[in-house]
């Protein structure tokens, strides 16, 4: 790794009121204290975040949000504006995971739009990309992780795309239990690196952190990590859980 701090998110999704993931995160936080050479992040449900924040005051532990919507105000009902996610006390957010893009037809120009909205409100955009089973079954993921990562920075220059994370997530292996192998995950992972040095800039992608998600586990964190170019993991149903999380964070001891 080029200097880069590998990142382990934890992806709440819609699970947790707002009590309950305070007790989570209290219970994290100190499952974690002291951990060194690991930035940890968790991504609770909006309702959440306040109570969240309050309990990570004075913690290294960040704050993220799931989704949000790419207009700093107005007549969206159900959306939240980026100003809104700071104000909680968010400093990441996860844009186009495939449960939106897949689910609520989401599409790389809304990303792209949402991207560029986060990097105005100071948050750090993670920006999540991945192929379905079908599309890598018929040979298909390089062209797809391209025109994703292609649309979804359409228009970016490079000072613009310094706070931004790619997580990986093969759209098979979310919430499966399947796991890409620690040789597929460095293979798209390489890949994607090598696209961006040759469309952004070789320095900015070295430097960039590209996360791996999908049914990453205890079992098999420190064999993704140990690949030079999984800089960190998007965690779903295993974050949910602080004993479990915690032990991900822990994966170099």
């Amino acid at each position: 790794m080029a200097n880069r701090l590998p990142l382990i998110a934890g992806n709440w999704k819609m699970h947790m009121t707002g009590a309950e993931a305070a007790q989570a995160a209290k219970r994290l936080k100190e499952l974690v204290a002291g951990v060194a050479g690991v930035e940890v992040m968790i991504a609770p449900p909006f309702t959440a975040l306040y109570q969240t924040a309050a309990e990570l005051s004075g913690s290294a532990i960040a704050l993220g949000a799931q989704n949000m919507h790419w207009e700093s105000k107005g007549a969206f009902t159900g959306e939240i504006a980026p100003a809104m996610l700071k104000a909680a006390g968010c400093r990441y957010v996860i844009i186009g995971h495939s449960e939106r893009r897949q689910l609520f037809g989401e599409t790389d120009q809304n990303i792209n739009k949402k991207i560029r909205a986060a990097i105005a409100a100071g948050l750090q955009p993670v920006f999540c990309i991945g192929e379905t089973e079908s599309e890598r079954e018929s040979g298909q993921t390089f062209s797809v992780l391209d025109k994703q990562t292609r649309k979804g920075l359409e228009g970016f220059v490079l000072q613009d795309l310094k706070s931004l994370v790619v997580a990986y997530e093969p759209v098979w292996a979310i919430g499966t239990g399947k796991t890409a192998t620690k040789e597929q995950a460095q293979e798209v992972h390489a890949h994607v690196r090598r696209q961006l040095a040759e469309r952004v800039d070789p320095d900015f992608a070295r430097h960039l952190r590209i996360l791996y998600g999908g049914s990453v586990k205890p079992s098999n964190i420190r064999e993704l990590m140990a690949m030079p170019d999984v800089d960190g993991a998007l965690v779903g149903g295993a974050s949910l859980d602080p004993q479990t999380f915690s032990q991900l964070v822990h994966y170099q001891s």
